[in-house]
């Protein structure tokens, strides 16, 4: 979501991030050669891995307006490795800078990391793996490999990042109940204002001290009745509310709009709050502590409607300030009451803990590592991450490399699978998905092993010969 604001600038706070991470750089297949020696041994050396794109905190950005204008990035690519043990290079990783309390969301909605905090990094794209070259392929029975491995693609992936303002304090309420003009006396804050409705059009922070107690307030921009099922423009900025510890209902005292008082505003906005429900920890949205401030009483009138609305908010319970940003009338006592509500809360919190960075490696499966399955008379379908991995390195120019993806499947076990789910001599093998798959014929009377290649570059099994 993008919205004007003020002097033509942008504030965005919801994008769809198509990232590219770098492919690993292919494997050298090389052997040694000096004067006395034209076959000194392979020499290949492995190729480069590939970049990353990270995503890390900046508390210095405050939009994600940057990835609404180029929302695609793509990480540098390996180097391919060189002969004379030369590893070729990684390639540098990207790291894009994003706001505190961005959310990083699957295209689906699966929620893959809240980053809060200065310095919190998340690695959404991994870089590649750089082939390995013929020197890391040589065995006792392969000596000379003519071969190397091709560098695995990086990740490539769609995201989106939602940004939850990170404010203590949250001041909710109709368009132009006075948010804007309070936040701006209460802190250093410049908002836009105006007394049309739907002046703010971004979130305003701004930052309030009251003796030892520095925090956060969040203008939110105003919310109408229907707002959590998108009318108006609420919707687009419930979220932004949702990590702050503390509410405040401005209620405007002075509105000339006909059937509106402050009793019943602060009823509709509830209500909506009700409906847009989070969870801050074991605290839902509805159940946070509230104060409830009576704007505008510098106007005659509206004092008149504060005096007779305050009796019905504290028989609620509430705490309640008749307040004017104009005049600043109120704001002191105001202050110190929310720096007592946030106290408590943080006070409330378990000690604070350096940020970490989290290692969630895939879980290592068990001998299932690939399965088979039969899509048709005779055809098979190999699914997998180790054999899907192992043709995306293959080069199936080369009939060695593809004797060696043989061999390495041989060793995984896939040809006793297919033997045991009934395929016969000539049956079609498809390894990866059933839109994306390589296809083999399948011939049980090949041996597989090492030790059974041709000349450099060729293999005996692959052109008849035993």
């Amino acid at each position: 979501m993008a919205a004007g604001a003020g002097s033509g600038a942008q504030f965005v706070d919801r994008v769809v991030l198509h990232i590219v991470a770098g492919n690993g750089g292919n494997g050298c297949a090389s052997v040694h050669r000096e004067k006395f020696k034209p076959l000194g041994g392979p020499d290949g050396a492995n190729g480069g891995r590939g970049g990353d794109v990270i995503l890390e905190v900046d508390t210095g950005a405050a939009s994600l307006l940057e990835y609404h204008r180029r929302p695609h990035r793509r990480a540098p690519n390996g180097r391919q490795g060189q002969g004379g043990h030369r590893t070729g290079a990684d390639g540098g990783d990207v790291v894009l800078t994003v706001p505190d309390g961005t959310v990083v969301k699957s295209s689906d909605g699966e929620v893959l990391a809240d980053l809060v905090g200065e310095g919190t990094r998340f690695v959404v794209a991994e870089g590649g793996r750089g082939g390995l070259g013929n020197a890391a392929l040589a065995s006792a029975k392969r000596k000379a490999p003519g071969f190397a491995l091709l560098g695995e693609p990086g990740d490539e992936r769609d995201i989106v990042l939602e940004l939850k303002s990170v404010a203590d304090v949250a001041l909710v309420g109709f368009p132009s109940a006075g948010k804007s003009s309070l936040i701006a006396a209460l802190s250093a804050a410049k908002p836009k204002i105006a007394d049309y409705p739907f002046t703010t059009l971004v979130p305003n922070l701004g930052v309030v001290s009251a003796g030892d107690t520095t925090f956060t307030v969040a203008d939110v921009p105003g919310l109408i009745e229907g707002a959590s099922e998108g009318r108006g423009l609420g919707l687009e900025f419930l979220r932004h509310i949702e990590r702050s510890s503390t509410l405040v209902h401005v209620l405007d005292c002075a509105t000339p709009e006909p059937g509106r008082d402050p009793v019943a505003d602060f009823d509709v906005i509830e209500q909506e709050l009700r409906a847009y429900d989070r969870v801050l920890g074991d605290r839902p949205l509805s159940d946070r502590p509230r104060l409830v401030v009576l704007n505008k009483v510098d106007v005659p009138d509206a004092r008149e409607i504060a005096a007779m609305v305050r009796p019905e908010f504290e028989k609620r319970g509430l705490t309640v300030f008749e307040v004017s940003a104009a005049s600043h009338e109120g704001l002191r006592e105001l202050t110190f009451a929310m720096a007592e509500m946030v106290g408590e809360y943080r006070a409330s919190l378990p000690p604070a803990e350096p940020t970490r960075i989290v290692l969630r490696p895939t879980p290592v499966q068990g001998k299932t590592d690939f399965a088979v399955r039969e899509t048709g008379e005779n055809t098979y379908l190999i699914t997998g991450d180790k054999p899907v991995r192992w043709l995306r390195q293959t080069d199936f120019t080369n009939d060695e490399a593809v004797g060696y993806l043989a061999d390495r499947l041989a060793r995984l076990g896939v040809e006793e699978a297919l033997r045991d789910a009934g395929a016969e001599a000539g049956a079609t093998v498809l390894i990866g998905t059933p839109d994306d798959a390589v296809v083999f014929d399948w011939e049980p009377e090949i041996a597989a092993g090492d030790g059974v290649a041709g000349p450099r570059g060729t293999d005996r099994r692959l052109d008849g010969r035993r």
